[in-house]
């Protein structure tokens, strides 16, 4: 049977997201291109990217729903369902799966009673793996609102889950503090991120991922790993 039309946003919640909108559309030189961040506009609304958020966007930005829906369905990050105020992405590509990371997803499954893409009855917990979070240095790694908790364990994974189950704070390894996955849809829209020293706290790749820059720079001492081919272990310049 054919879907009814997307129910309509409140006429407040409607006038707040049109303001927001117009800021994130004045970035761009062509409106269209701002529907990524559009998309996680509406997710801070409600969690996920719901039908009446997808026609929001078509409606705001002069597209069809379908195109909306072909770029809502294609990137992972956007949520299609109702989800928790966390989600936990464990790592289980190549690295981190020999590295423990198919044992903490096999684990925190059996710990939380869900299984991928599913969220625990409280509402707090989203669980799904991820085919690699960028930080293979620190494998395996798992993701809270796309937060870095590096060199984990199965239970340092299912302790760090109830702690953010009993609203105790949890502190990434490096990065931001944590907010719930609204608010960081919010801040994905490129809106500022006002809590008080969030900006100051944010950090990139660890120590161990900037090994090859240092090197290049000359700021370590260079070691050949790797002889030149043709040329002997041993003989002078290896």
């Amino acid at each position: 049977m054919p879907q009814l039309p997307a129910p309509a946003y409140p006429d407040d919640v409607r006038a707040r997201l049109e303001e927001d909108a117009k800021a994130i559309i004045d970035r761009y030189p062509d409106s269209r291109s701002a529907l990524l961040p559009m998309l996680h506009l509406v997710q801070s609304e409600e969690g996920h990217v719901t039908r009446t958020g997808m026609q929001f966007c078509a409606d705001t930005l002069g597209l069809t729903t379908a195109e909306v829906t072909a770029v809502a369905t294609f990137y992972t990050m956007y949520r299609r369902k109702p989800s928790g105020d966390y989600q936990v992405g464990v790592c289980t590509n190549t690295l981190c799966a020999v590295m423990g990371g198919d044992a903490i997803f096999e684990e925190l499954k059996e710990h939380l009673g869900v299984g991928n893409d599913e969220t625990t009855a409280d509402g707090r917990i989203t669980l799904e793996h991820i085919e690699c979070n960028a930080a293979c240095d620190f494998a395996p790694v798992v993701m809270v609102n796309w937060e870095f908790f590096d060199n984990q364990t199965p239970e340092s994974a299912k302790k760090m889950v109830d702690d953010l189950r009993e609203g105790r704070t949890v502190e990434p390894t490096r990065g931001a503090p944590l907010c719930t996955f609204k608010e960081t849809a919010r801040i994905l829209a490129g809106f500022p991120d006002e809590r008080p020293g969030a900006v100051a706290a944010t950090g990139g790749a660890g120590p161990a991922s900037l090994v090859g820059l240092r090197l290049a720079k000359g700021e370590a001492p260079q070691t050949r790993i790797v002889h030149p081919r043709g040329e002997a272990a041993g003989q002078e310049g290896a």
